[in-house]
């Protein structure tokens, strides 16, 4: 099978690889589509004593094989699923492999295209969101029934977009989004009835700042979820937490790279967390089973929705060209995924 393979740069090797087979837990996946994150060219850059390896995490596809133990699954189901970070055999490749926990079926009304876009950005947001020891907002399912002020830094992000969706399903109001030119992207969702507003980044720090106090109204601000963590985003939010009972999720650690350590330009007493999606395989195994069941139903009853994709043309050729965009910002409310047959040479064999 072919197979792309991320060094630093971004620069893309694509390869001949033999199809994996699944170990217990796992499935095995036909690629249909696969997505892109940030991730996928920060990864190569910043961990430079790791090996280049495949870096695709986001699948959406159909089940090729199931491993012991694997009873929800079987061949042919369609499905999107989230590969192990830095581990072998992801999604940017013919066949793929994932945790049957972080599998999850697609409603056959949503296509495979969408499918790529979901699962590493929607479970960063729930984890972010809920787990305890993040944000630990209301469950969708026993929603808030007293206004919680929530400032989402990056609304238009796909991180972003899934944390607002979550955070309307779970009665959280009134939503401070922080968003730039895709500002529209955000409208579609929010609740102005509500209090939700948005807050134009391109205005700079100082009008962040008043803005979120504008929307406050005088309402202590407990949470915020910073899917940018760069640029003094998170300095930004410390300036308006509640400076007892504050405390902010960020998606990327401080400078330095340790997700233990502190922000600096942040007050001490506000409360820091670091929101890795990856605890999903590890520390939350259950929030990721979960979610990533309750996203199924989200698709199929309509109220969760893909952010808006686009399909680079090539197949794993396209990547290197998505990555490039994704490292200069070009990209704004988007999601770069990838036709996985339409790679020159796809299909010719193991």
């Amino acid at each position: 099978m072919k197979e792309a393979i991320v060094h630093a740069g971004p620069r893309v090797e694509i390869i001949d690889s033999p199809i994996p087979q699944p170990q217990a837990g796992q499935v095995v996946i036909k690629v249909a589509f696969s997505g892109s994150n940030p991730k996928d060219w920060k990864v190569p850059e910043w961990m430079t004593q790791t090996p280049p390896l495949n870096q695709g995490d986001d699948i959406a596809g159909t089940i090729h094989a199931v491993g012991d133990g694997v009873t929800e699954f079987k061949p042919g189901d369609r499905v999107a699923a989230f590969h192990e970070m830095l581990s072998p055999h992801g999604s940017y490749a013919e066949y793929a492999v994932a945790w049957a926990h972080t599998t999850f079926f697609l409603p056959q009304k949503t296509s495979f295209e969408e499918g790529a876009a979901l699962p590493l950005a929607a479970l960063t947001a729930a984890v972010g969101l809920y787990a305890s020891n993040r944000l630990g907002l209301p469950q969708p399912w026993s929603p808030a029934t007293k206004p919680i002020p929530l400032v989402i830094y990056g609304a238009s992000s796909a991180v972003g977009t899934y944390t607002l969706q979550l955070a309307l399903r779970s009665n959280i109001h009134p939503l401070i989004c922080i968003a730039g030119r895709a500002q529209q992207h955000v409208e579609n969702m929010i609740d102005r009835s509500k209090g939700d507003t948005i807050v134009d980044y391109r205005k700079g720090d100082e009008a962040i700042v008043q803005g979120i106090k504008d929307a406050l109204n005088g309402k202590k601000l407990e949470y915020a979820y910073d899917a940018v963590s760069e640029k003094g985003s998170v300095q930004n939010l410390g300036r308006v937490l509640d400076a007892q009972s504050g405390t902010v999720t960020c998606v990327l650690p401080p400078p330095g790279g340790d997700w233990s350590a502190k922000w600096p330009g942040v007050p001490e007493s506000i409360g820091q967390t670091s929101t890795n999606v990856g605890d999903v395989h590890k520390s939350v195994k259950d929030l990721g089973y979960v979610y990533s069941r309750y996203f199924t139903r989200g698709l199929e009853e309509g109220w969760f929705k893909a952010q808006p994709q686009e399909v680079v043309p090539g197949g794993l050729n396209g990547i290197q060209s998505a990555l490039e965009r994704l490292k200069d910002g070009t990209a704004s409310a988007v999601k770069y995924v990838f036709k996985i047959s339409e790679t020159p040479g796809a299909g010719s064999g193991s």
